[in-house]
């Protein structure tokens, strides 16, 4: 079974968050870190929101910041593309008969959006939420339960991912994980390459 992500690795999503917290924080006079960067990006949106307001000591609710984001987010999903080769690897992988499915921490109306603008959705089995299983993608949980929910051994699963926390996860639970470069994971390349099962640069690397 081939799994996928979905931000950063099927499309090129990761700066329209990058946008959307610079948005977010010069309306309310806040100053971005590293740190908070780091943290969110990571994340998952109810689990960033409580962190968010709780980092900048916030005056709002968690479904307010939330609220926010997804201001932004809905119409840049809108017209999101794909990063390159995706789609020829995805049909590819289609015609040869291999078995695929989606593992995401996208919010789950956005991730929708987004693969109905490319029709997307034929491709996969199933379409798993990280945020539907109250977990971040960094937890090994999300692969095991992925694993117990499509029915397979972990071992059985081979996952493309830009996020290198996430890739380690994965191999945690037993996966196999194939590095997918993404700009803003650009500085753990090296790490990536060395930890991972496989690296590449882009889809077209395969085809």
């Amino acid at each position: 079974m081939l799994l996928f992500d979905l931000d950063g690795t099927l499309i090129d999503s990761n700066g329209i968050w990058e946008d959307i917290d610079l948005r977010f924080l010069g309306r309310h006079g806040l100053t971005p870190t590293e740190e908070y960067a780091h943290t969110v990006g990571h994340s998952i949106f109810p689990v960033a929101s409580v962190f968010t307001r709780d980092y900048y000591h916030l005056d709002m609710t968690p479904e307010a910041i939330m609220g926010e984001w997804m201001a932004g987010a809905e119409e840049a999903y809108a017209r999101v593309e794909m990063k390159p080769g995706a789609l020829e690897f995805l049909n590819r992988c289609r015609d040869q008969g291999e078995p695929m499915a989606l593992v995401t921490a996208c919010v789950p109306e956005l991730c929708r959006t987004a693969l109905r603008r490319h029709g997307l959705e034929p491709f996969f089995t199933d379409l798993i939420f990280a945020q539907e299983l109250g977990l971040e993608k960094r937890n090994p949980e999300v692969f095991r339960l992925t694993a117990e929910r499509l029915g397979i051994p972990a071992g059985d699963c081979t996952l493309y991912e830009d996020a290198p926390h996430n890739c380690t996860a994965a191999q945690r639970a037993g996966m196999r994980a194939i590095g997918v470069y993404d700009r803003f994971y650009a500085k753990y390349q090296d790490q990536m390459r060395k930890s991972c099962d496989g690296y590449i640069t882009s889809f077209l690397d395969l085809l």
